[in-house]
């Protein structure tokens, strides 16, 4: 007991002394350390005869939250007195408000969605949202492509442990549900959403992007309304001066189905490294429906038609801004965030 009370004296002595915080944390590690003195005095116990430990226990236990407590206090006063004599010597005016964080901001994708929404907007189409885990038949079977279908294999797919569900490749499948949803009155939506694919990542492609589906349905909808919906929003979007072109495609749920390229925005169509020196770069997927998807979303082919169409946002951002690299999306680096 005797040698915790010179422990004890010979701490608060020593903590007395102190002048700062640098010497007030050489005595913390001095007597609370790995190696420190009040480890070694709780560490006796063990050496004392056993009717002697519990109350050597105790009272050292007592020495310990003495010693903390004023060593925390101590430690309080001396970071306090150091910051007030800082404010004293400093030329700050503490009476001043303090600085504003800096405002965020939308991220570009989220900008460029915005953007195909109001463009939308505009020409009369709402928007839909259906969900991002998805039934695998509606994701594929009742988009034209059976289990083991061959076209399944342009979409690398993300399975869950739930057998039958999937994580959506597109957002085709909302077609299905606005179809149904509104089934007989006449459509003209769109859905954007995010998607996912099990794809190796490059500059071109992610395994988790942004997709908007655009699907009108009505009575003499055809391919030419289509050609004017895709050149209107592109001129929306690019300017005025923007060419378009058609090329045929194929996609399982539409047919015929087309592909759309637009000249170049960098070259202008003379050809340049973005396009690949062809002068057009691609921007969206189209078509229009197929009999069966019409039948599937529960409307009769003979009577109804319509067409539909895909584009990404963020290969959208890139055409318009001349970003190189689609991994700069989700890089979260602000020097590239910032610019936009």
């Amino acid at each position: 007991m005797s040698d915790l009370d010179s422990l004890k004296n010979r701490a608060l002595d020593q903590l007395g002394a102190c002048s700062d915080e640098s010497t007030l944390r050489a005595w913390n590690s001095h007597f609370f350390g790995k190696n420190g003195e009040m480890l070694a005095a709780l560490k006796k116990v063990s050496e004392l005869p056993p009717e002697s430990r519990k109350e050597y226990g105790q009272q050292a236990n007592i020495v310990k939250e003495q010693l903390s407590a004023s060593y925390e206090t101590a430690l309080k006063n001396c970071l306090e007195q150091a910051m007030l004599k800082s404010l004293e010597t400093e030329k700050l005016d503490i009476s001043l408000p303090g600085m504003i964080p800096a405002a965020g901001k939308l991220h570009l994708a989220t900008q460029t969605l915005r953007d195909i929404q109001a463009t939308f907007a505009e020409m009369g189409f709402q928007v839909f949202r259906s969900r991002e885990i998805e039934e695998d038949e509606f994701n594929f079977g009742l988009l034209n492509m059976p289990p083991h279908h061959p076209a399944r294999d342009m979409w690398d797919t993300f399975h869950t442990t739930d057998p039958g569900l999937i994580l959506r490749t597109h957002t085709s499948p909302g077609q299905i549900h606005v179809m149904r949803k509104f089934h007989p009155a006449p459509i003209r939506v769109i859905l954007p959403g995010m998607c996912y694919r099990y794809e190796a990542i490059t500059t071109r492609s992610e395994i988790m992007f942004h997709q908007v589906e655009g699907l009108v349905v009505g009575t003499n909808v055809s391919m030419t309304d289509l050609i004017g919906t895709i050149t209107a929003f592109t001129r929306k979007m690019f300017g005025d001066s923007r060419q378009v072109r058609i090329r045929s495609s194929y996609f399982p749920f539409t047919e015929p189905s087309i592909e759309v390229d637009m000249d170049c925005i960098v070259c202008g169509g003379k050809g340049c490294p973005l396009c690949k020196k062809t002068g057009w770069l691609e921007i969206m997927g189209a078509g229009m429906v197929h009999p069966e998807v019409m039948k599937n979303g529960g409307y009769d082919p003979s009577k109804y038609s319509g067409f539909a169409f895909g584009m990404g946002p963020e290969r959208i951002a890139m055409l318009r801004h001349a970003i190189e690299d689609i991994r700069e999306f989700w890089g979260n680096d602000m020097r590239f965030l910032s610019q936009f």
